[in-house]
């Protein structure tokens, strides 16, 4: 009668193992766009201010960061940007995976520059009384 408990516990104490094995193993890719609060390059970290919260992220070697299709660094980012992050939480630590930051877009023109007025006929000089006979 002890064996087959026995055996029965340790299956279960296995399958509890694997089990938290496994759900450590993925991990959750969130994403946010926002403007950039603050970019620190020496400690490689950016925050971003979204919608709904502020949000303090970590780079490392692997973060690709773009524009467009054109790589730039970490660096390249300046406070005020358009980014959208995409990044995973490891520990309570948000680390970024990707950071694409939006084009800045050019302000729009007014719907038409103004016209100058258009210029009026030059006015007829007065006939002049000049001649023979005055």
């Amino acid at each position: 009668m002890k064996k087959p408990l026995l055996i029965l516990l340790s299956l279960f104490f296995v399958v509890s193992l694997i089990g938290s094995a496994v759900a450590a193993g993925k991990v959750k890719v969130k994403q946010i766009t926002g403007d950039v609060a603050a970019v620190d390059a020496a400690a490689k970290s950016l925050t971003v201010k979204g919608k709904k919260a502020e949000v303090v992220l970590s780079t490392d070697e692997k973060t690709a960061v773009k524009m467009g299709k054109e790589k730039k660094a970490l660096s390249d980012v300046k406070v005020g940007d358009k980014v959208t992050v995409k990044y995973s939480e490891v520990n309570g630590k948000g680390i970024a995976k990707s950071i694409e930051i939006k084009p800045v877009k050019a302000e729009k023109k007014s719907a038409a520059p103004a016209k100058p007025a258009p210029a009026k006929p030059a006015a007829k000089p007065a006939p002049t009384k000049s001649g023979p006979g005055y």
